[in-house]
């Protein structure tokens, strides 16, 4: 399995961009997310972000995430960036 290795922070609170921090876990994977369009889009912000952690391995991580509208290919970049700056092995991801 992959682990976070210590906190790291990716992206920008500018419009159509979203703020992600992940931090070491011990147990799952919980998001803490605000949204401007958490309304219309929280649900699928949770999955894009839960989804590319799963996808790299990550079985435990603290994630906190400002959005500010970003799309799925932002969000996901943000959190591979953040992996990667967490001491995490990020692998290539095929879109």
């Amino acid at each position: 399995m992959n682990a976070i290795k210590q906190p790291a922070q990716a992206g920008t609170l500018e419009s159509n961009d979203i703020t992600v921090t992940i931090a070491p876990a011990a147990n799952g994977i919980s998001i803490d997310l605000t949204s401007i369009v958490m309304v219309q889009y929280g649900d699928k912000i949770r999955t894009v972000i839960e989804t590319t952690l799963k996808e790299q391995g990550i079985a435990n991580a603290l994630v906190k995430a400002n959005d500010r509208g970003a799309l799925d290919c932002t969000i996901q970049a943000r959190v591979l960036t953040a992996l990667a700056r967490s001491g995490a092995v990020v692998k290539e991801v095929i879109s």
